[in-house]
């Protein structure tokens, strides 16, 4: 799926994090009829993200710093955000 929130969430994680590795879902299909759910998708995401700016960071701040970068979509209509932010050799 590559909707505007899907192309907006990569964009800003990859020129804010330079990833070596990223994986963005959208898993809103698997949450129709619950809270937060919006007809067309968008709301609920799953990422990882492997970067060299989070080594020696940890786990809160770099969940923090997601946050921070993806503020817009979280303010925005994106209701769940699960996150996996990994150092590279990390596992």
């Amino acid at each position: 799926m590559s909707g505007p929130i899907y192309v907006a969430i990569e964009s800003k994680l990859r020129e804010q994090f330079a990833p070596d590795r990223l994986t963005v879902i959208d898993e809103s299909h698997r949450h129709e009829g619950h809270s937060g759910a919006r007809p067309g998708g968008e709301s609920h995401f799953r990422v990882e993200i492997v970067s060299a700016a989070f080594a020696g960071v940890s786990r809160t701040e770099r969940h923090r710093r997601v946050h921070r970068a993806l503020v817009t979509e979280l303010e925005g209509g994106v209701h769940a955000l699960a996150l996996r932010v990994l150092a590279p050799g990390e596992s």
